[in-house]
């Protein structure tokens, strides 16, 4: 009861101080400005980050993480990522190694080779030979055979046993006990509820077969979402990684689409990250020519009207302009809404971009320009004409033109200034922001340094103001309990059940920098529960050191979901 009664009054309290008008020109003590760069330059503090903050000098510290290149990067983390192979492969390895049921029966077919690993190809015609079972070959078992029939075409009744009964790690040991090849049909035949027992307490390559056996084309997701969570956890590179996942929101695309299943990891990777630091129109020209994006927002198969290819299209029907991309382009990427371009503008940047296409992505092929898709007319965009006949360049005049336009500065600087200073952020930082914007061509980090050289950051008004997504509560829970992630796929489902799926927000905005998004009572509810649930050591993946009882009220507490 007293809990309830302490955590009702905190609803209160949250939403009274949000509706307060706040002061940006108050200036925070020396002590508050460590905890102000720590809540908003990283995913919450560590034990003994305050400490280490004070000792090197704020000033060098912030310096350290805007150049993440000259230190060196957590080797625990490394360790942590080494079992989620995809992380480092290509989309084309992806679809090869870890395939959907649709490659996996072209494979079946011989129209497709089987992966070259040997254990990969071994478990790939496992799952043929289940899908065979399905269509009723001859002599294997039907499909909605009980498990315990499975079980005993592959085990003795006594190792049926040993599996059925004992502790978590008597059933692991005698599954292990059995010979590799036969294992992977055992957990094949295991029901559900077994599976995920034995995953628990399951070795990095065990617990990599199981997920293979509930499907491969899974694995990449898995992959994609514990990598972010153990990135978040354990990276010494703390506001690169909170600008990866601003700008990977920004340029949000969505994991369940189709073929985005197996670029996504190759876009986070490879076009986000190296450039969250780095000048404006690269990253936008990274996004831009990126299968994730060109599939995403459909300009992949956008086509000029009047080209050869509008004629090509299955059955005789004519293809056309698809305005996806040239919309979010101009609304969510570049100049904002309120922007100062009209529905002419859109229809002549999605002219700009045809060709802009995807070579065979339903096996992770790379982007490509396709002449005959394009419209070789003349355009004219935002009042500036681009002649005829300019092929892919076409598309790369109009990203001049977007990034380094004053509105994209103002709106790029704002929803900075809105994801860490304050829902609402002062217009004078704002400008000065967009200044530095427009006078370093885009220099990301020379905008960031404005806005952490400001009053207004280091103020009051900004301290404590924000609440925290459902990713930063859950991972600063665990970072601030010196938690040990051994497999965080329970953190993603705990991220998802607090309302942030990872990677699948559907919607091209991206998640929400403000704090009203997540203000609601039954989210609130639900995050001292997690809290009750992790300072208890009950989350499955996590151990956090013992603490006192009074820790999950702390963690829980109003006070912690600030940042």
């Amino acid at each position: 009861m007293r809990r309830t009664a302490y955590w009702g009054l905190g609803i209160v309290l949250i939403v009274t101080a949000y509706a307060e008008t706040v002061s940006f020109s108050t200036q925070l003590s020396a002590n508050d400005r460590i905890r102000q760069a720590l809540n908003r330059l990283t995913f919450g503090p560590r034990p003994g980050d305050y400490q280490q903050v004070k000792s090197m000098g704020l000033k060098k510290w912030i310096d350290q993480q805007l150049h993440p290149e000259r230190f060196p990067e957590n080797p625990v983390l490394a360790e942590k990522l080494k079992p989620l192979d995809t992380l480092s492969m290509s989309s084309k390895d992806m679809v090869r190694n870890y395939p959907a049921p649709g490659i996996v029966k072209q494979m079946a077919d011989g129209k497709l080779p089987f992966p070259s690993d040997p254990n990969r190809r071994l478990m790939i015609q496992q799952i043929v030979k289940r899908d065979e079972a399905k269509q009723g070959d001859a002599g294997a078992l039907p499909p909605d055979t009980p498990a315990q029939d499975r079980l005993a075409e592959i085990l003795s009744p006594d190792e049926i046993r040993s599996l059925r009964t004992g502790t978590p790690q008597e059933r692991l040991a005698a599954l292990q006990a059995l010979p590799h090849d036969k294992q992977d049909d055992v957990i094949g035949a295991l029901p559900q509820g077994m599976r995920q027992g034995l995953f628990a307490v399951a070795p990095p390559e065990l617990r990599r077969r199981i997920e293979f056996t509930s499907g491969p084309a899974q694995v990449v997701a898995r992959d994609l979402q514990e990598g972010k969570i153990l990135r978040a956890v354990y990276s010494n590179r703390q506001l690169e990684e909170v600008l990866t996942d601003f700008w990977f929101n920004h340029f949000n695309v969505f994991l369940d689409k189709g073929a985005d299943h197996y670029y996504i990891t190759e876009y986070e990777r490879d076009v986000i990250r190296p450039h969250v630091l780095g000048k404006f129109r690269d990253l936008l020209e990274a996004t831009a020519k990126s299968p994730a994006m060109l599939f995403y927002l459909d300009n992949w198969e956008s086509v000029g009207p009047a080209t050869p290819a509008a004629f090509a299209g299955p059955n005789g029907q004519r293809r056309g302009l698809n305005e996806n991309y040239g919309r979010e382009l101009l609304e969510l990427h570049t100049l904002g809404v309120d922007g100062g371009y009209t529905q002419k503008d859109v229809t002549e940047v999605a002219r700009c971009f045809t060709g802009w296409t995807i070579d065979r992505p339903n096996l992770g092929g790379g982007f490509r320009f396709a002449e005959r898709q394009h419209d070789l007319g003349e355009k004219l965009v935002l009042d500036l004409r681009i002649p005829a006949g300019g092929g892919e360049k076409d598309g790369e005049k109009v990203l001049d033109i977007v990034a380094r336009h004053p509105s994209t500065a103002h709106f790029i600087s704002r929803k900075l200034a809105q994801r860490f200073v304050a829902d609402d952020p002062p217009p004078a930082l704002v400008d000065r922001m967009a200044q530095t914007f427009l006078k370093t061509d885009g220099d990301l980090r020379a905008v960031i340094e404005t806005m952490l050289e400001s009053k207004e950051f280091w103020s009051q008004g900004a301290y404590q103001s924000k609440m925290k997504s459902p990713l930063e509560v859950v991972v600063s829970a665990v970072r601030a309990s010196n938690g040990n992630v051994d497999f965080a796929q329970a953190l993603v489902n705990q991220v998802a059940q607090l309302g942030q799926p990872l990677y699948r927000k559907i919607e091209p905005t991206g998640y929400s920098n403000t704090s009203r998004e997540w203000m609601n009572t039954a989210g609130l509810m639900a995050r001292m529960n997690f809290a009750v649930q992790l300072s208890g050591n009950k989350v499955p993946g996590v151990t956090v050191d013992q603490t006192p009882a009074s820790t999950d009220i702390a963690l829980g507490s109003p006070e912690f979901q600030k940042r």
